[in-house]
């Protein structure tokens, strides 16, 4: 088993539920987790979109997961499994690392509400260059060849 994906994969379908937990939540969690007031405001209106994104955003996290475990060798192979491994890893490499400066430098009203929330960006960077990491770890010990697929 490629112990770094599997926690990659732990991990992101934590956030997947997350997500679904942010809908269960309403308005208050959207703001709390960094939604934006816009979102929070729409959900508090009981319009569908924030709905929508969010759980379309679940959706994504929950496909990775899924990704991950495949390429900790949990479940079968997956279409593509290197390069979308890589794709996910480059994704969350780039907002734990772009992320704080591209709310300080860009004027946006989005990203000057998250640049009032500094505490917040920092800790979801944080959090984002770790899940970068294990990706990384994990796709460069696939290349090494000691990853066993699950058969049919």
């Amino acid at each position: 088993m490629n112990k770094p994906l599997f926690i990659a994969g732990c991990m992101t379908a934590a956030i997947s539920l997350m997500h679904v937990g942010i809908v269960i939540g309403g308005p208050d969690w959207y703001r709390f987790f960094g939604a934006g007031e816009m979102m929070a405001l729409q959900a508090e209106q009981g319009m569908i979109e924030p709905i929508i994104v969010t759980l379309f955003i679940a959706l994504i996290f929950a496909v990775w997961a899924l990704y991950a475990f495949s390429g900790a060798g949990l479940i079968i192979k997956l279409p593509l499994l290197k390069p979308i491994l890589i794709a996910i890893c480059g994704v969350f490499l780039l907002r734990g690392l772009a992320g704080i400066p591209m709310v300080l430098f860009n004027d946006h009203p989005y990203l000057n509400e998250l640049a009032g929330k500094m505490t917040f960006m920092v800790i979801s960077s944080l959090i984002c260059l770790i899940f970068g990491y294990l990706y990384l770890k994990g796709i460069l010990r696939m290349s090494s060849g000691k990853v066993h697929f699950k058969q049919k």
